[in-house]
């Protein structure tokens, strides 16, 4: 990287699947608080931010282990979790929630799957030879606050239709991973 700006750019686009997935979790979540969006933000700018750290660290070797399959691995987690809130939706009345989408075990799933990609940008990092900690706080805290304003937006988004929009976040989620898998395709054209 060689300039802040281009890392500024490069920590919004890998922002982009967390601040969908953290509006998606707004839209579904009928007693979202301040709290909740923080616990959302931290999740995903944490592991924003880790990802990076390790494919930086672990350079070449891990993006051997991993890059062929990671297209499978982000959809089958954005599959398990979108197929559960279409479900749940399903379920539901408008006022009620079934699931907590703010559980912990939902926020990791999310925040990994959100952040696979972020391995391979450390990676990247590491071979421009770029400033690891400065690249790190940067990409976390875009994601925090990308991933915190998507949160509280989608709150206000889904007040009134919450089981619908639970339908909907999990077919976005789901398109996400569809998204990812079919980019890996073409690029392997």
């Amino acid at each position: 990287m060689s300039s802040f700006f281009e890392l500024l750019l490069l920590a919004l686009s890998l922002s982009v699947d967390a601040m969908v997935a953290a509006t998606t979790i707004g839209l579904c979540k009928a007693d979202l608080s301040v709290k909740d969006g923080i616990l959302v933000g931290t999740y995903f700018g944490g592991f924003q931010a880790l990802m990076p750290l390790l494919g930086y660290l672990l350079g070449s070797q891990l993006r051997k282990i991993v890059q062929p399959y990671d297209h499978w691995i982000i959809l089958a987690l954005l599959l398990f979790v979108g197929g559960k809130m279409i479900l749940d939706g399903r379920e539901m009345e408008d006022e009620e929630v079934v699931c907590n989408p703010c559980s912990h075990s939902r926020l990791l799933l999310l925040a990994i799957a959100t952040s696979i990609d972020a391995m391979a940008a450390g990676i990247s990092l590491s071979l421009s030879e770029a400033p690891m900690l400065s690249s790190v706080l940067v990409i976390g805290i875009v994601t925090f606050i990308l991933s915190f304003v998507g949160t509280m937006w989608g709150q206000s988004l889904g007040s009134r239709f919450r089981s619908t929009a639970s339908m909907i976040g999990g077919l976005v989620l789901i398109s996400i991973g569809i998204k990812v898998v079919i980019e890996h395709m073409v690029q392997a054209i």
